[in-house]
């Protein structure tokens, strides 16, 4: 019995986590412009936007701790907690 709850716990904070997980990053954006991006995660697409001419903080919400943000510059990895620098339309994990 007690491990037929166990394993029902523990099955239901996998699942949880998994519907929950989100990326949240912090960005400096050097160019005046603000971009709108495209972003995978955990199987989905979705856009960002970044402000131009500052920083700030942006989450994704989906069913992972990474997602992949494409850029004019080409696909750039990200994981929840990096920090990001956008400049002339690229962008650099720092």
């Amino acid at each position: 019995m007690k491990r037929s709850i166990f394993l029902f716990l523990a099955g239901f904070f996998i699942i949880s986590y998994s519907l929950f997980a989100s990326v949240t990053i912090r960005y400096t954006n050097k160019d005046s412009k603000d971009y709108n991006m495209s972003v995978k995660i955990g199987g989905s697409s979705t856009k960002v936007k970044f402000s131009g001419s500052g920083t700030g903080s942006v989450t994704i919400q989906g069913g992972s701790d990474e997602c992949v943000i494409m850029t004019s510059c080409g696909k750039v990895e990200v994981k929840s907690g990096d920090r990001i620098t956008i400049q002339n339309g690229c962008i650099k994990v720092n």
